[in-house]
């Protein structure tokens, strides 16, 4: 397994500029590229989004790290290294910063919250598995590595994920390893792509059965879809959250027994 962050990626990162926001120009550079399919259009750029948090009970994967992302990643990285952090805290505390920003962050707060993942992990809302509650969840991508497609980011089609043997490297070679070692959590792929490519995985037994949460639509405000998709969903959804993170008990099993075990101790 890669490290966090290697000393060359840790050298590129502190010789940037200050800069409010990075544009491509800066980032989409040579020093970058680590590997292209040129005959495709499709280049992947490393970023230092290796960090992982083994004890998720929630693990949320998208199709890769798109541009703002990757510039967030930067710039918050560069600003905690600069600051003194170590490689790896400065990693941890800019993942949870640059993932599933904007607009998506609040549509998935919002579908999580409506499928009772906040009394399952006995937090107020979701929005804490990005702050305060960070240590139960686990951000990751299919394509680990910020991966454009004639410069512009890659959705996960043309080339459909799961037909692109360059990017299935990517899928077998790291993200399955990486979810193998998650021992509790729900694997939630956002969207048709990302699914299609842990129904893979699961197939070729590379990840563990019976851990993936099927049909939970794309959060990004462009999918047009998603609102009647997940309202049809979401009872399938809210039982299959129930049944991987509690054994098949209800939310309001799991808070009695917990509200029982709080008495117990009291006492």
């Amino acid at each position: 397994m890669r490290e966090v962050l290697s000393e060359h990626l840790a050298t590129f990162i502190r010789s940037l500029p200050e800069k409010r926001e990075y544009a491509r120009d800066d980032l989409l550079v040579p020093a970058l590229k680590v590997a292209e399919d040129a005959d495709k259009g499709l280049a992947v750029y490393d970023a230092p989004f290796g960090w992982g948090n083994q004890e998720a009970r929630v693990a949320l994967i998208g199709v890769t790290p798109g541009f703002t992302q990757m510039q967030i990643l930067y710039r918050v990285v560069r600003r905690h290294l600069l600051l003194g952090a170590s490689p790896e805290d400065a990693c941890r505390l800019a993942k949870y910063e640059a993932s599933f920003g904007g607009t998506m962050r609040g549509n998935l707060v919002r579908m999580l919250d409506e499928l009772g993942v906040p009394e399952l992990l006995e937090v107020a809302s979701t929005a804490d598995l990005f702050g305060s509650s960070s240590h139960l969840l686990h951000t990751t991508s299919a394509v680990r590595y910020p991966t454009f497609l004639h410069g512009q980011n890659y959705t996960g089609s043309q080339p459909r994920l799961v037909r692109s043997a360059f990017l299935m490297r990517y899928v077998r070679d790291v993200l399955a390893p990486e979810l193998s070692r998650l021992h509790a959590a729900v694997f939630v792929p956002l969207g048709k792509s990302v699914a299609e490519a842990l129904e893979l995985l699961e197939t070729e037994q590379r990840i563990p059965a019976g851990r993936t949460l099927h049909g939970f639509p794309h959060p990004s405000g462009a999918n047009g879809h998603r609102a009647r998709q997940f309202e049809k969903g979401k009872p399938a959804m809210r039982r299959r959250f129930e049944e991987i993170l509690c054994g098949g008990a209800s939310a309001g099993a799991v808070q009695q027994q917990h509200a029982a075990d709080g008495a117990a101790r009291r006492r």
